[in-house]
């Protein structure tokens, strides 16, 4: 079955999600039936492009990197990305617009319009799960379609689909894990001797961190993860407001240095407790030996162990592998997973 797919959002994790199905593009077809083309694009900084009969992605892919607009590829006057869902005849959207952690907008509405509209919407914003979960999830379900959201924490690692579909009925009380990579990276170079700056930079060169990365280093990234893991699997509403976090701009050299002499090491953990039928969560620098699971991950690892009132302590770790820093790629692995997923089920 063929199927036209609308990009709203064409960074990296889009431009790699564009990479992964074309690399894929045989196997989808000979496993699974799937044929697909790009009909829509928007993007914040290249402009927005609309052809029913399909762009070429691979000049899209050309002109974007080359700080150029994708205007040319299109087939009439698109101006905004609400006009590129409504005109692109997409079957999929995929949005993945910058993350607004105070409301969610505009991506809720991109949501909203894909769903009305007759489309799958997925995502690894993090915005809508937080602000917009039960709207938008109703919605779906209304519509015969899927909210996919997989992406939006630990990357292409299942968290939402591994616990809704291999733990029905239980209760989540508590978590506890690192959700972002950025600050894992920062915190491992610096134990290795490297600049606080420096690690910085690293992380913006290998497409982990963006140009201004203080919401990864304040911690508002980790803490918008906590918040839509606890309004999907305590099915309690909650903000990164909520959470307060803590980031890491506090930990110097000196003080790594000491804990690497004691045998430990500064992690930014994430955490949450339901009891009596609230919620408390923290984002915070905290000190871990090396009897605690959080030691061992460094660089890109991150993972979360969940206790339920069934199965206490499972753990979903995303190991650093060689030569892959984290990032755009296992993103785009999520979006690539829930693509599939989506259109299989709805057949």
């Amino acid at each position: 079955m063929h199927y036209n797919l609308a990009l709203i959002g064409f960074g990296n994790v889009a431009r790699a999600l564009a990479r992964l199905l074309l690399r894929e593009q045989d196997l989808l077809q000979s496993q699974y039936d799937i044929t697909f083309s790009f009909t829509g694009i928007s993007t914040g900084r290249h402009g927005c492009a609309v052809n029913p009969n399909g762009l070429d992605i691979d000049k899209a892919l050309e002109l974007a990197e080359n700080g150029q607009s994708v205007f040319p590829l299109s087939s009439f006057p698109v101006q905004d990305s609400l006009a590129v869902i409504q005109h692109s005849q997409a079957n999929v959207m995929f949005e993945n617009s910058p993350v607004n952690k105070q409301t969610g907008q505009p991506a809720i509405d991109h949501i909203r319009l894909a769903l009305n509209l007759g489309m799958h919407a997925i995502t690894a914003n993090k915005g809508p799960v937080v602000h917009g979960y039960r709207e938008l999830s109703a919605l779906a379900k209304a519509k015969g379609k899927v909210f996919g959201f997989e992406s939006t924490v630990l990357g292409g690692a299942p968290v939402f689909s591994v616990f809704r579909e291999t733990f029905p009925l239980a209760e989540l009380i508590s978590f506890r894990g690192i959700l972002n990579a950025t600050t894992n990276i920062i915190l491992s170079r610096m134990e290795n001797g490297e600049s606080y700056e420096d690690a910085v930079k690293y992380c913006q060169s290998v497409g982990v961190a963006e140009t201004d990365p203080d919401n990864d280093v304040d911690g508002w990234d980790a803490a918008i993860k906590v918040a839509a893991l606890i309004t999907v699997l305590m099915d309690t509403p909650f903000t990164p407001q909520h959470v307060e976090p803590t980031g890491i701009r506090g930990i110097t050299p000196e003080m790594i240095a000491k804990a690497k002499a004691e045998g430990k090491r500064y992690k930014l953990v994430c955490s949450a407790e339901k009891a009596g039928g609230r919620v408390r969560a923290s984002v915070e620098p905290e000190l871990v030996d090396a009897s605690s699971p959080l030691y061992g991950m460094m660089n890109s690892s991150t993972g979360v162990t969940l206790c339920t009132d069934v199965l206490p302590d499972y753990s979903i770790t995303v190991s650093e592998r060689e030569g892959m820093a984290g990032g755009p790629v296992e993103t785009a692995y999520g979006l690539f997973a829930d693509f599939i997923s989506a259109v299989s089920h709805s057949r």
